[in-house]
């Protein structure tokens, strides 16, 4: 997993969107869906034969020569596409550079080169061949998983596209009714065109497009029950267990039409702002958080889809057996069929309160978030709850800490200090606007959110819990010294995904995983949590000054 999260790393690295290749090369488009195809081939592969490779584990020498000629492959292609990007004619690397399609396609070859490197580096041969053996048949299936994947795609995609057919597209046809019928007692004056799929009030308006019909909704909630199904199905009754997700589909629906309706009902009453730009984009996702956790809770909770342990039936069927003893032996062990530690609230809340907070509070919000203090309040009340469990840990830190801060810091404002142009952002201005009190109360919390719950709540979810988890169930009984790269690099991988700010955003991507890295090696190095917290804390202190002294908003 993380030899693949490393390929996909410097794919984009060494070809980011605009580069020339894009445009000149058809073999890039191809290449492309070779990894699309890549990617769930090897997703199925790993998760259909995890159990034949928990069994097969060993300590595997890392190949010191591969890596270095990986670097050289991967550097020089990365120096090739920068230097054509930015009108530099000084390449040192490939001879054929002026032939735009014949370095292209050499470009890639190098590329693949250095992936092939990575590979023998990371996993010898000798290994991949007796892992293929083992499995048998499996890399065959898998890619042929991935080959049905992206071939399902293309047809999915056309019917999505068919704009012009309003009449097919039945979700839309079905959500325009159902808001119609239930927004007309609050607003008699509203005016439908069922031909477009608008509906209108006097101040505000909206069209039932795709992404509003709920199919969106509806993927995702059928994605997560069925993999949380196959996760616990050893827990689970089946095929009572599967009456759960048309339940969780029906939920979802009705969630979108409600959303669809507070969304004209607040765009008539409140703000079209508000509506537009909080609301509208953060519900859906608040819906679809509540709908996964009711889900499951409720494959954890029932009795008439939870699996009671052996010892726990034959206590219910003992007619000796005291009521409510046996009432009360199966909920303790029910509540450790998962075998999850039970320190694992105490990690997680705290992040968690902060997201959930951050939902709250951009929905009600249009381009300027003003109840950001929410989200300060939040984790401190969460952190203030699970302190007894917390204050375990060792919050002492020493210098490599701050100096890893540091150079977080410098590597995320690396990016505008070479430009020397700064991103444009709304909120400057809408700061500018409030009062001096409002304004610089509003900075407080901030500035405060970022400097002590943020890097708290962040580094008991990412390197705490992630990073240990990814080693063991009990991962409270994990020591932070005993981190391995790749606990490491996943968990600073997913942290670089939470600093994203789009799909395209590769730079946060790389920022924030970098980032991730250095406070595990901070966290790992002495083993106390303190270490990663203040070189958190640093690193986001240091932002807040550049961002009030010289006025980059667009970091916050």
């Amino acid at each position: 997993m993380l030899l693949g999260a490393m390929v996909a790393v410097e794919w984009v690295a060494c070809f980011p969107p605009g580069s020339f290749l894009f445009v000149h090369l058809r073999f890039v488009q191809i290449a492309i869906r070779f990894v699309r195809i890549a990617i769930v081939s090897y997703a199925v592969f790993l998760g259909l034969g995890y159990p034949k490779f928990k069994t097969q584990q060993e300590n595997i020498p890392f190949g010191r020569i591969f890596f270095c000629g990986h670097l050289v492959c991967i550097g020089a292609v990365f120096r090739y596409i920068w230097a054509r990007m930015h009108g530099d004619n000084r390449l040192f690397f490939n001879p054929l550079a002026y032939d735009k399609s014949v370095s292209g396609y050499s470009t890639i070859a190098v590329f693949l080169l250095g992936t092939v490197l990575l590979a023998l580096a990371c996993v010898p041969l000798r290994v991949w061949i007796r892992t293929i053996r083992a499995t048998h048949l499996l890399w065959l299936y898998s890619s042929l998983a991935g080959v049905a994947v992206w071939g399902l795609g293309v047809p999915l995609r056309s019917l999505w596209d068919r704009s012009s057919a309003v009449q097919s597209q039945v979700l839309q046809v079905i959500a325009f009714r159902s808001v119609l019928q239930i927004i007309r007692p609050f607003l008699p004056n509203v005016v439908a065109n069922p031909a477009a799929l608008t509906i209108e009030t006097p101040h505000f308006s909206i069209k039932i497009g795709g992404s509003c019909s709920g199919i969106e909704g509806l993927g995702l909630v059928l994605v997560f029950s069925v993999v949380w199904l196959w996760y616990f199905r050893r827990d689970i009754r089946f095929p009572r267990a599967l009456l759960l997700i048309p339940c969780a589909l029906g939920c979802i629906w009705l969630l979108n039409i409600i959303r669809l309706t507070a969304l004209i009902l607040i765009g008539e009453e409140i703000s079209p702002e508000v509506a537009i730009i909080g609301f509208h984009s953060q519900v859906g996702w608040i819906a679809f958080i509540v709908v996964a956790l009711a889900f499951s809770m409720a494959t954890q909770k029932l009795p008439w889809v939870r699996k009671l342990p052996s010892s726990v039936s034959r206590a219910a069927g003992d007619p000796l057996r005291n009521e409510a003893e046996t009432v009360v032996g199966a909920s303790e062990q029910l509540g450790e069929l998962n075998g999850e530690s039970p320190a694992i609230r105490a990690y997680l809340v705290p992040f968690l309160a902060i997201l959930a907070a951050s939902f709250v509070s951009k929905a009600a919000s249009g381009y300027f978030e003003w109840l950001y203090p929410l989200r300060f309040f939040a984790a401190a009340i969460a952190l203030c709850y699970f302190w007894p469990e917390l204050k375990k840990l060792n919050w002492r830190f020493g210098w490599f800490g701050p100096v890893a801060g540091v150079v977080v810091f410098l590597a995320w404002i690396a990016p505008s200090w070479w430009a020397h142009q700064y991103a444009a952002s709304p909120l400057g201005p809408a700061l500018a606007a409030l009062s001096p009190t409002a304004r610089w109360t509003w900075i407080a919390f901030r500035v405060a959110a970022a400097c002590l719950t943020v890097p708290i709540a962040e580094e008991l979810a990412f390197r705490g819990y992630l990073a240990r988890r990814l080693i063991s169930r009990e991962f409270d009984q994990v020591s932070f010294t005993g981190l391995t790269a790749l606990s490491v690099g996943l968990s600073s991988s997913a942290f670089g995904l939470l600093h994203m700010q789009g799909l395209m955003d590769w730079q946060h991507l790389m920022v924030g995983t970098l980032a991730g890295l250095a406070f595990a090696a901070a966290l790992r190095w002495r083993g106390r949590m303190g270490d990663a917290v203040v070189a958190h804390a640093v690193s986001n202190l240091l932002l807040a000054a550049w961002v009030l002294g010289l006025g980059d908003w667009a970091q916050w």
